[in-house]
């Protein structure tokens, strides 16, 4: 009997379960509220409720080879850090490619997802669906993925301030963000500063009258470029450094990195510095938001204190006029047609074994994908969870038992409130190489080094001491893929395939370009990092 699997969003998260419970034998059905694939992705002028929003100059903070799906590179011609239109219609390309809409049920929406009664012995699920014209349908399925994002409720922290009812601006939250034009001539405050929040700065800075910067504990902003202009993650997330940092002291390798992007802009001078070490939380990745101080055109400011009429006032006792207030101050993790009882964490949250399952679940049969924080790209991660999750519908791999995985949620818990004191926020960090290496473990497909050493010498130079691009994890194992060894050769040829748009003369002879540019970015690396340390 085929087991039916109930995959909730089309999203990039929904589509690379489908395509993964088809590989693996199992029969999905794709339940997606809208009318179009591509989730966050997919643009929309208009935020909508309950669904994750953008806003239009929106550009990914991930290259395009670190964060396509391994099978599938992305378009060589693909600039190398793309618009969020580039990435929905390469979503497009792979749905097209596997022959994915035809498990999607469009402009239906999941309302109910319970277990059935005889739950412990089958593990199945009933869920209630209801389509456009207002018609609900019950179905019966062994497993689901949930697939919905995190994303969807913005947590807008409005009731901590005093003299809000006052205030006579306007109040909005970045899941509301659009276009940066409607703020011309308007004094904005953008409160917050991850990714979010420094881009929306930015872009708003570029029309408003002024632009302030509002920061509880300050943030390292880091570029998307590393050496020799190559694309950050390419260079910085491989299995070299990730072996070298964890010999390292993390004070050590912090004042390192510290005194790396200080030597570009010195963050107590832009009053950028934060209270946290480098290594201890995710930076943010802006390349604009250091120039824009510099210009005077985004100014940093302290948390705020509260509100009084027109003025808002920060915890510095300075006052500024507002007439508009932007909150990124992130989302309220929610999913509303899950059973209450599977949120069991500390706050009343969802409490997921490895981010990924609830422990207290008498059959592991429901999945639940991309509810995590890491230095790295999202959706390589998220088709590993896939990947795993079908492995243990199908009963190929044995999850701990309940207090087992409650110990681990708990101990991981803990390491994490090292770097992040909130529960909330500790409990979703994962390291990158080696929560998708645990992961690939589960299900055999965790490249072998040694293996790779002895019979393709080449081939283990790239994996080990390149980028840790998702490639690798399709050179052997359930799901092998015939191209993988040659998508991880000529990974660095994608990434000069959109620069190629104008002949350049050749000033010496050289063999291969891009192994000359590796050479010099490592060694400028290394010897970077010896004059730091010996300064």
């Amino acid at each position: 009997m085929v087991w039916r699997v109930a995959v909730i969003g089309a999203g990039s998260s929904g589509l690379v379960c489908t395509k993964v419970c088809v590989e693996e034998g199992l029969e999905p059905v794709c339940f997606e509220s809208s009318d179009d694939i591509g989730g966050l992705w997919n643009f929309k002028e208009l935020p909508q409720p309950e669904r994750s929003s953008i806003y239009r100059s929106l550009v990914v903070n991930t290259s395009k080879e670190m964060m396509c799906f391994s099978d599938f590179p992305m378009p060589e011609d693909y600039p190398n850090y793309m618009h969020h239109s580039l990435l929905l219609q390469y979503f497009r390309l792979y749905a097209e490619h596997f022959q994915l809409l035809k498990y999607i049920r469009f402009k239906t929406t999941v309302k109910r997802v319970v277990q059935r009664p005889d739950f412990p012995v089958s593990g199945q699920w009933s869920v209630e669906t209801v389509n456009q014209q207002g018609e609900e349908e019950h179905h019966v399925f062994d497993a689901v993925m949930v697939c919905s994002g995190q994303y969807t409720h913005p947590h807008r922290p409005i009731s901590e301030y005093s003299g809000l009812e006052t205030f006579t601006g306007q109040h909005l939250h970045s899941w509301e963000f659009k276009d940066a034009e409607s703020y011309k001539g308007k004094r904005v405050l953008v409160m917050g500063i991850g990714n979010s929040g420094g881009d929306i700065a930015v872009e708003i800075s570029r029309f408003a009258e002024k632009t302030f910067l509002s920061t509880r504990k300050g943030a390292w902003v880091i570029g998307r470029m590393s050496n020799c202009g190559l694309p950050l993650d390419m260079t910085g997330i491989n299995r070299f450094y990730n072996t070298l940092m964890g010999l390292l002291p993390s004070r050590l390798i912090s004042w390192i990195t510290e005194r790396a992007i200080n030597h570009k802009y010195d963050h107590r001078l832009y009053r950028l510095r934060p209270k946290h070490r480098a290594f201890e939380r995710r930076p943010v990745i802006n390349d604009e938001l250091p120039y824009r101080i510099l210009l005077g055109e985004v100014v940093m400011k302290p948390n705020i204190k509260g509100f009084n009429k027109s003025k808002v006032v920060f915890e510095d006792d300075t006052k500024e006029e507002i007439d508009i207030v932007l909150y990124c101050t992130g989302y309220i993790t929610k999913f509303p047609f899950l059973p209450p009882s599977l949120s069991q964490g500390p706050k009343g949250e969802l409490s997921l074994y490895k981010r990924l399952f609830p422990p207290s679940l008498q059959q592991p049969t429901l999945a639940v994908m991309g509810v995590f924080q890491t230095k790295g790209p999202i959706m390589p991660v998220v088709e590993m969870q896939a990947r795993w999750s079908a492995a243990v519908f199908k009963g190929l791999d044995i999850l701990p038992s309940n207090d087992i995985m409650l110990g681990v949620i708990e101990a991981e818990r803990k390491r994490s409130m090292e770097s992040y004191p909130c529960p909330l926020q500790a409990s979703l960090q994962v390291d990158y190489i080696s929560y998708l290496d645990f992961m690939a473990e589960k299900i055999r497909v965790k490249p072998h080094f040694l293996g790779l050493f002895l019979q393709d010498p080449v081939l283990w130079v790239k994996v080990f001491f390149g980028p840790c691009t998702p490639y690798q994890f399709r050179l052997s194992g359930p799901g092998q893929w015939s191209g993988a060894r040659q998508a991880v050769l000529s990974q660095w040829d994608r990434v000069d395939r959109p620069f190629s748009t104008r002949e350049v003369p050749e000033l010496h002879d050289q063999g291969s370009v891009w192994s000359t540019i590796w050479l010099l970015a490592l060694g400028g690396t290394l010897l970077m990092l010896l004059c730091i340390v010996t300064s």
